[in-house]
């Protein structure tokens, strides 16, 4: 009888230890939540999983079995949801309670972003993980003077800045100074590759950068005069820095450029999705559409294969072992920013190169198309 009492113990603490997550291993399963919620607010995936790593205990806290709750924030006045008790800085303490791991994500990013005394978190740069781990200390969000020290070193011992780089680019900008509820659609930002919302929403007061050259993102229907009028522009202006020979409405949602596009873009190459022209790859890469005809040996405007390589530099700008379809992995690249340099997916990274986990060493060789 105590033999098989014995075995019952050891079965059930196996089965408890195993549903333990490692930091990697919370870091694997949360990072995609992480990164869509800085794409959709601004706060940097990197001190957000860094953040859920120390507050949760890598999703293992007793705040988290009860609550779901990532980031150990509390009621307040403001939350008309469900509560637990707990004891934190003080005795049976009010936390937040959320159905889903991903509700505790979003509230997150509408806690920082709504509330004024973290307004200046949102002017920094977004791949600024030290100024962000200090500006929340300062503004009050832990108690711990640790704090900012803990969260960078898991930034950097987990590699999580890979994941703020990888989406950077399409991190919206807010103005800190007109922070709004979410109900409120004209001040949302959406992103590049966001399909499901971006028919909904105005965005084209919202000026920001691609390829270092500002432009709105701007829905189907939208006038080109409105655009120039609200950027105080003129509309030839406009017509020319986008190489558009008439005014009119916009046939699909895309960039509308307030500059002059460059030369060359910031990555080596593009693969084209479906139904896409080389005057769509154009905008989307914030390059002149002559210099990537030129560059690609084509003669004219037309939509191309899915999946067609068009490069975006000249030949002789190239790296010779990114011509040979490899990328050697320098300091602080993760799977993520590489994928997001070449235009592919991080699961072709890993099929292509054979790879088991998100772990790189400096100088790695990787293979960056089939």
């Amino acid at each position: 009888m105590k033999r098989l009492l014995l075995i019952a113990y050891l079965f059930c603490a196996q089965n408890i230890f195993a549903q333990e997550l490692t930091a990697v291993q919370y870091v694997e399963k949360y990072k995609e939540l992480a990164i869509r919620e800085m794409k959709r607010m601004g706060v940097p995936a990197a001190i957000t999983l860094a953040q859920g790593i120390l507050e949760s205990e890598s999703g293992n806290s007793v705040l988290v079995k009860k609550s779901n709750n990532h980031f150990g924030i509390k009621c307040k006045t403001s939350w008309t949801a469900g509560g637990v008790s707990h004891d934190d800085d003080a005795i049976g303490e009010c936390f937040r309670v959320y159905k889903t791991a991903e509700d505790s994500y979003r509230d997150h990013s509408n806690f920082l972003r709504n509330n004024q005394r973290y307004g200046n978190l949102f002017t920094l740069d977004i791949t600024d993980y030290k100024g962000w781990a200090y500006g929340l200390k300062k503004a009050g969000y832990a108690t711990n003077p640790r704090y900012p020290e803990i969260v960078i070193s898991n930034i950097e011992k987990y590699n999580l800045q890979q994941y703020t780089l990888g989406a950077a680019a399409n991190a919206p900008k807010y103005d800190a100074s007109q922070f709004d509820d979410d109900a409120k659609e004209e001040n949302k930002v959406i992103l590049e590759n966001d399909e499901a919302n971006l028919s909904t929403l105005d965005v084209s007061n919202t000026v920001v950068k691609v390829n270092g050259t500002k432009c709105v993102l701007a829905n189907k229907g939208t006038s080109l005069l409105v655009i120039a009028t609200k950027n105080n522009i003129s509309l030839s202006k406009l017509l020319e820095f986008n190489e558009l020979a008439e005014d009119g409405l916009l046939a699909k949602d895309q960039y509308v450029f307030l500059q002059k596009k460059d030369k060359i873009g910031d990555r080596e190459f593009y693969l084209t999705q479906k139904g896409e022209s080389t005057f769509d790859v154009a905008q989307k890469s914030g390059i002149q559409l002559q210099y990537l005809l030129d560059y690609n040996k084509l003669s004219e405007n037309r939509i191309l294969p899915t999946g067609t390589k068009l490069w975006l530099k000249p030949k002789d700008k190239i790296n010779t072992s990114q011509k040979n379809n490899l990328h050697t992995v320098a300091s602080k690249e993760g799977l993520y920013s590489i994928a997001k340099k070449y235009n592919i997916t991080v699961d072709q990274l890993r099929t292509w190169n054979l790879l088991t986990s998100d772990s790189l060493r400096i100088g790695q060789q990787l293979k960056i198309s089939e």
